[in-house]
């Protein structure tokens, strides 16, 4: 009884002591981001923080092609989908058919492929990273990594972000993709889950 409480004891005050540093994770995990080919997302914004964006989802490529759907707050909250294919955004509203617009224009709002341009260069721009705990997303284990995002490169990620912010990475244990991001902001908080790394994705132009 005595032995089976000491290797208790041993083995919960070890768990702290056996998590990566953090620089050492977000490293590791910058590289990892460089070779995506292809990953499927979601962004949420809880409540009202002071940013356009209010819901995005997706899958895209290394190549920037992407699809799915994108909520905004402009002068009212507008919803559409859109197929990006090159330089031609083809996008259209809950009636109507499909509408061209060029990639620069969606990207005044929101650039879906920052998933994969701009989360590499966010992890490696960032700063205080501490190493707090696994917790389980997505069906995996992940490191929880509470770290410092400096405006400039979360901007890219979440245009409207006017500050670093104090936020939260989870990398996946296996892999050292990233598998969420959590950002309290002023007014609210976004989310962007990551998941179906390098599956299978087909995006072609619609037809009008």
């Amino acid at each position: 009884m005595v032995t089976a409480a000491l290797l208790l004891v041993t083995a919960c005050g070890s768990t702290g002591g056996d998590l990566p540093a953090g620089p050492d994770l977000l490293r590791k995990s910058a590289e990892a981001m460089r070779t995506v080919k292809t990953v499927a997302f979601t962004l949420d914004a809880k409540d009202r923080p002071a940013v356009p964006v209010r819901h995005a989802e997706g899958s895209l490529t290394r190549q920037g092609d992407a699809k799915g759907r994108l909520q905004v707050e402009l002068m009212g909250l507008q919803e559409f989908e859109f197929v990006v294919v090159g330089d031609t955004v083809r996008f259209k509203g809950p009636t109507g058919g499909f509408q061209t617009m060029s990639r620069a224009q969606l990207t005044a709002l929101y650039d879906p492929s920052a998933v994969l341009t701009g989360v590499p260069g966010l992890l490696s721009a960032a700063q205080d990273a501490r190493t707090e705990a696994v917790e389980q997303v997505g069906g995996g284990d992940a490191y929880r990594v509470a770290v410092t995002l400096p405006q400039r490169s979360l901007a890219t990620l979440v245009p409207g972000v006017g500050q670093s912010v104090r936020g939260t990475v989870w990398i996946d244990r296996a892999t050292a993709r990233v598998a969420r991001i959590d950002l309290p902001l002023t007014g609210g908080s976004v989310l962007a889950n990551l998941r179906d790394y390098d599956a299978p994705v087909t995006i072609t132009p619609p037809a009008s």
